[in-house]
Protein backbone atom coordinates (compact mmCIF):
# COMPACT_ATOMS: atom_id res chain seq x y z
CA UNK A 1 0.00 0.00 0.00
CA UNK A 2 1.41 3.47 -1.21
CA UNK A 3 1.09 6.60 0.91
CA UNK A 4 -1.50 7.83 -0.08
CA UNK A 5 -3.72 4.61 0.07
CA UNK A 6 -2.05 4.27 3.48
CA UNK A 7 -4.05 7.74 4.61
CA UNK A 8 -6.80 7.58 3.16
CA UNK A 9 -7.01 4.26 4.72
CA UNK A 10 -6.46 5.56 8.04
CA UNK A 11 -8.33 8.44 7.37
CA UNK A 12 -11.74 6.45 6.98
CA UNK A 13 -11.03 4.30 9.82
CA UNK A 14 -10.77 6.58 12.14
CA UNK A 15 -14.41 7.27 12.88
CA UNK A 16 -15.80 8.03 15.90
CA UNK A 17 -18.66 5.51 17.68
CA UNK A 18 -21.54 5.67 16.47
CA UNK A 19 -23.66 4.87 19.49
CA UNK A 20 -24.50 8.30 20.75
CA UNK A 21 -23.05 10.10 18.38
CA UNK A 22 -25.49 13.25 16.79
CA UNK A 23 -28.19 11.57 19.65
CA UNK A 24 -28.37 15.60 20.42
CA UNK A 25 -27.95 17.57 17.14
CA UNK A 26 -25.17 19.63 16.31
CA UNK A 27 -24.99 23.09 15.45
CA UNK A 28 -23.75 21.94 12.06
CA UNK A 29 -27.39 19.65 12.29
CA UNK A 30 -29.22 22.36 13.10
CA UNK A 31 -28.40 24.26 10.76
CA UNK A 32 -28.64 22.08 7.90
CA UNK A 33 -31.81 21.66 9.20
CA UNK A 34 -32.88 25.14 8.78
CA UNK A 35 -31.62 25.79 5.33
CA UNK A 36 -33.78 23.23 4.47
CA UNK A 37 -36.81 24.68 6.61
CA UNK A 38 -36.01 27.79 4.52
CA UNK A 39 -36.41 25.94 1.13
CA UNK A 40 -39.66 24.43 1.93
CA UNK A 41 -40.94 27.64 2.99
CA UNK A 42 -39.89 29.79 -0.08
CA UNK A 43 -41.70 26.98 -1.86
CA UNK A 44 -44.69 26.78 -0.26
CA UNK A 45 -45.32 30.77 -0.37
CA UNK A 46 -43.91 31.14 -4.06
CA UNK A 47 -45.33 27.33 -5.38
CA UNK A 48 -42.18 27.04 -7.65
CA UNK A 49 -38.73 25.07 -7.28
CA UNK A 50 -35.55 27.04 -6.11
CA UNK A 51 -34.79 28.70 -9.04
CA UNK A 52 -31.89 27.60 -10.94
CA UNK A 53 -30.65 24.78 -8.39
CA UNK A 54 -33.72 22.90 -8.37
CA UNK A 55 -34.92 23.65 -12.19
CA UNK A 56 -36.87 21.20 -13.49
CA UNK A 57 -35.84 20.08 -16.86
CA UNK A 58 -39.22 20.01 -18.82
CA UNK A 59 -40.52 23.28 -20.08
CA UNK A 60 -44.00 23.57 -18.99
CA UNK A 61 -44.45 20.29 -17.10
CA UNK A 62 -47.94 19.45 -16.77
CA UNK A 63 -48.23 19.12 -12.71
CA UNK A 64 -45.39 21.68 -12.14
CA UNK A 65 -46.90 23.46 -9.27
CA UNK A 66 -48.12 20.54 -7.40
CA UNK A 67 -44.36 18.96 -8.08
CA UNK A 68 -43.41 22.09 -6.35
CA UNK A 69 -44.91 22.14 -2.64
CA UNK A 70 -44.83 18.37 -2.78
CA UNK A 71 -40.56 19.04 -2.87
CA UNK A 72 -41.28 21.99 -0.46
CA UNK A 73 -43.82 19.63 1.83
CA UNK A 74 -40.35 17.30 2.02
CA UNK A 75 -37.96 19.59 2.66
CA UNK A 76 -40.28 21.01 5.50
CA UNK A 77 -40.84 17.80 7.15
CA UNK A 78 -37.36 16.73 6.47
CA UNK A 79 -35.61 20.21 8.10
CA UNK A 80 -38.57 19.84 11.19
CA UNK A 81 -37.58 16.19 11.79
CA UNK A 82 -34.02 16.49 11.78
CA UNK A 83 -34.38 18.86 14.78
CA UNK A 84 -36.76 16.44 16.94
CA UNK A 85 -35.12 13.56 17.99
CA UNK A 86 -37.53 10.47 17.71
CA UNK A 87 -37.83 11.74 13.86
CA UNK A 88 -34.28 12.52 13.03
CA UNK A 89 -33.79 8.80 11.41
CA UNK A 90 -36.56 8.90 9.38
CA UNK A 91 -35.90 12.84 8.58
CA UNK A 92 -32.50 12.06 7.43
CA UNK A 93 -33.29 9.34 5.38
CA UNK A 94 -36.60 11.04 3.59
CA UNK A 95 -34.02 13.99 2.73
CA UNK A 96 -31.02 11.69 1.56
CA UNK A 97 -33.46 9.87 -0.89
CA UNK A 98 -35.04 13.31 -1.82
CA UNK A 99 -31.59 14.96 -2.79
CA UNK A 100 -30.18 11.70 -4.42
CA UNK A 101 -33.03 12.01 -6.85
CA UNK A 102 -32.49 16.05 -6.97
CA UNK A 103 -28.84 15.04 -7.82
CA UNK A 104 -29.46 12.21 -10.54
CA UNK A 105 -32.83 13.82 -11.90
CA UNK A 106 -32.49 17.54 -11.77
CA UNK A 107 -28.63 17.83 -12.16
CA UNK A 108 -26.55 14.72 -13.59
CA UNK A 109 -28.44 14.94 -17.28
CA UNK A 110 -26.60 18.37 -17.76
CA UNK A 111 -23.84 16.95 -16.95
CA UNK A 112 -23.94 14.13 -19.36
CA UNK A 113 -25.19 15.90 -22.21
CA UNK A 114 -23.01 19.12 -21.76
CA UNK A 115 -19.77 18.06 -19.92
CA UNK A 116 -17.58 20.50 -21.51
CA UNK A 117 -20.09 23.35 -19.98
CA UNK A 118 -18.07 23.83 -16.34
CA UNK A 119 -22.02 25.56 -15.07
CA UNK A 120 -23.34 21.74 -15.06
CA UNK A 121 -20.30 20.90 -13.05
CA UNK A 122 -20.98 23.65 -10.75
CA UNK A 123 -25.10 22.86 -10.30
CA UNK A 124 -24.29 18.82 -9.47
CA UNK A 125 -21.36 19.70 -7.01
CA UNK A 126 -23.78 22.33 -5.23
CA UNK A 127 -26.50 19.61 -4.91
CA UNK A 128 -23.97 16.88 -3.90
CA UNK A 129 -22.45 18.96 -1.17
CA UNK A 130 -25.75 19.09 0.69
CA UNK A 131 -26.55 15.57 -0.20
CA UNK A 132 -22.70 14.79 1.04
CA UNK A 133 -24.17 16.66 4.67
CA UNK A 134 -26.99 14.61 4.80
CA UNK A 135 -25.76 11.66 3.87
CA UNK A 136 -23.74 11.97 7.05
CA UNK A 137 -26.56 12.33 9.08
CA UNK A 138 -28.51 9.12 7.71
CA UNK A 139 -25.37 7.29 7.93
CA UNK A 140 -24.88 8.44 11.72
CA UNK A 141 -28.88 7.64 12.73
CA UNK A 142 -28.73 3.89 10.59
CA UNK A 143 -25.54 3.07 12.00
CA UNK A 144 -23.59 0.15 10.89
CA UNK A 145 -26.41 -2.42 11.78
CA UNK A 146 -29.06 -1.39 9.32
CA UNK A 147 -30.68 -3.58 6.63
CA UNK A 148 -30.90 -3.76 3.09
CA UNK A 149 -29.93 -0.64 0.99
CA UNK A 150 -29.61 1.17 4.12
CA UNK A 151 -26.71 -1.39 5.48
CA UNK A 152 -24.94 -0.27 2.33
CA UNK A 153 -25.29 3.59 2.29
CA UNK A 154 -25.31 3.69 6.39
CA UNK A 155 -22.81 3.55 9.41
CA UNK A 156 -18.98 3.79 9.25
CA UNK A 157 -19.26 2.48 4.64
CA UNK A 158 -21.65 5.76 4.10
CA UNK A 159 -19.92 8.34 6.21
CA UNK A 160 -16.76 7.46 4.36
CA UNK A 161 -18.52 7.75 0.76
CA UNK A 162 -20.20 10.84 1.81
CA UNK A 163 -16.50 12.51 2.58
CA UNK A 164 -15.49 10.88 -0.82
CA UNK A 165 -19.11 12.73 -2.18
CA UNK A 166 -18.02 16.14 -0.09
CA UNK A 167 -14.39 15.76 -1.56
CA UNK A 168 -14.92 15.31 -5.41
CA UNK A 169 -17.97 18.23 -5.26
CA UNK A 170 -15.75 20.89 -4.77
CA UNK A 171 -13.55 21.39 -7.51
CA UNK A 172 -16.98 21.65 -9.49
CA UNK A 173 -17.59 24.51 -7.48
CA UNK A 174 -13.73 25.78 -6.88
CA UNK A 175 -12.64 25.63 -10.97
CA UNK A 176 -16.11 27.26 -11.52
CA UNK A 177 -14.27 30.70 -10.05
CA UNK A 178 -11.76 30.50 -12.73
CA UNK A 179 -14.18 29.39 -15.44
CA UNK A 180 -16.25 32.10 -14.53
CA UNK A 181 -14.30 34.79 -12.97
CA UNK A 182 -15.99 38.06 -14.50
CA UNK A 183 -19.06 36.46 -12.70
CA UNK A 184 -17.52 35.67 -9.68
CA UNK A 185 -15.82 39.14 -9.12
CA UNK A 186 -19.08 40.58 -9.49
CA UNK A 187 -20.16 38.80 -6.02
CA UNK A 188 -17.19 40.07 -4.65
CA UNK A 189 -18.02 42.76 -1.88
CA UNK A 190 -16.52 46.09 -3.72
CA UNK A 191 -14.94 47.08 -0.37
CA UNK A 192 -12.58 44.17 -0.45
CA UNK A 193 -9.18 44.78 -2.47
CA UNK A 194 -8.22 42.71 -5.78
CA UNK A 195 -11.85 41.11 -6.21
CA UNK A 196 -9.82 39.07 -9.26
CA UNK A 197 -7.53 37.69 -6.71
CA UNK A 198 -10.39 36.56 -3.76
CA UNK A 199 -12.14 34.57 -6.68
CA UNK A 200 -9.10 32.65 -7.84
CA UNK A 201 -7.76 31.99 -4.06
CA UNK A 202 -11.58 30.58 -3.01
CA UNK A 203 -11.69 28.45 -6.24
CA UNK A 204 -8.10 27.54 -5.15
CA UNK A 205 -9.08 26.75 -2.16
CA UNK A 206 -12.09 24.09 -2.58
CA UNK A 207 -9.69 22.33 -5.04
CA UNK A 208 -6.91 21.82 -2.33
CA UNK A 209 -9.51 20.85 0.29
CA UNK A 210 -10.56 18.24 -2.05
CA UNK A 211 -7.21 16.84 -1.95
CA UNK A 212 -6.64 17.08 1.70
CA UNK A 213 -9.91 14.96 2.56
CA UNK A 214 -9.09 12.45 -0.23
CA UNK A 215 -5.36 12.30 0.61
CA UNK A 216 -6.29 11.84 4.69
CA UNK A 217 -3.64 15.02 5.44
CA UNK A 218 -5.05 17.42 7.52
CA UNK A 219 -8.88 15.96 6.53
CA UNK A 220 -10.57 17.18 9.44
CA UNK A 221 -9.16 21.00 8.99
CA UNK A 222 -9.87 21.47 5.38
CA UNK A 223 -13.19 20.04 5.82
CA UNK A 224 -13.80 23.04 8.40
CA UNK A 225 -11.39 25.72 7.09
CA UNK A 226 -13.75 24.95 3.47
CA UNK A 227 -17.48 25.19 5.72
CA UNK A 228 -15.87 28.42 6.86
CA UNK A 229 -15.31 29.91 3.73
CA UNK A 230 -18.51 28.58 2.16
CA UNK A 231 -20.27 30.17 5.41
CA UNK A 232 -18.56 33.73 4.69
CA UNK A 233 -19.23 33.86 0.89
CA UNK A 234 -22.72 33.12 1.97
CA UNK A 235 -22.79 35.83 4.92
CA UNK A 236 -20.69 38.11 2.79
CA UNK A 237 -22.59 38.28 -0.97
CA UNK A 238 -26.37 36.62 -0.04
CA UNK A 239 -26.83 38.42 3.15
CA UNK A 240 -26.53 41.99 2.05
CA UNK A 241 -28.18 41.38 -1.08
CA UNK A 242 -31.36 40.23 1.30
CA UNK A 243 -30.65 43.29 3.37
CA UNK A 244 -30.54 45.45 0.11
CA UNK A 245 -33.68 44.07 -1.34
CA UNK A 246 -35.78 42.42 1.39
CA UNK A 247 -38.49 41.16 -1.33
CA UNK A 248 -36.59 39.79 -3.91
CA UNK A 249 -37.40 35.98 -3.67
CA UNK A 250 -33.73 35.05 -5.62
CA UNK A 251 -31.69 36.57 -3.13
CA UNK A 252 -33.62 34.79 -0.70
CA UNK A 253 -33.40 31.40 -2.30
CA UNK A 254 -29.34 31.87 -3.08
CA UNK A 255 -29.00 32.92 0.52
CA UNK A 256 -30.90 29.34 1.32
CA UNK A 257 -28.95 27.27 -1.01
CA UNK A 258 -25.82 28.84 0.03
CA UNK A 259 -26.55 28.78 3.16
CA UNK A 260 -27.36 24.94 2.90
CA UNK A 261 -24.19 24.44 0.53
CA UNK A 262 -21.98 25.48 3.67
CA UNK A 263 -24.12 23.58 6.43
CA UNK A 264 -23.64 20.70 4.24
CA UNK A 265 -19.22 21.00 4.69
CA UNK A 266 -20.31 21.78 8.34
CA UNK A 267 -21.45 18.45 8.98
CA UNK A 268 -18.91 16.96 7.07
CA UNK A 269 -17.01 17.90 9.06
CA UNK A 270 -17.93 17.08 12.12
CA UNK A 271 -18.27 14.06 11.16
CA UNK A 272 -14.24 14.02 12.10
CA UNK A 273 -15.26 14.89 15.48
CA UNK A 274 -15.84 12.59 18.42
CA UNK A 275 -19.20 12.53 20.10
CA UNK A 276 -18.73 14.69 23.02
CA UNK A 277 -19.36 12.66 26.53
CA UNK A 278 -23.12 14.79 26.92
CA UNK A 279 -24.08 13.41 24.00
Amino acid sequence: MDRSQHAMATSATSLPAFDHAFSTPRASQVGLAASMIGLGILGVIYGDVALVWQHLPIEHLPGAKLIAYVFALIELAGGIGLLIKPLAKAASTLLFVFLLVWAVLLKLPAVVVVPQMEATWLGFGEITVILAGIWVLFARYVGDHGSGWQRWLGGQRGTRAARVLFAVSLPMIGLSHFFYSEQTVALVPAWLPYPLGWAYLTGACSVLACVAVLSGVLSRIAATLEAAMLWMITLLVWAPAIVSHPADRTAWTAFMISAAIACGAWVVADSYRSPPLSD
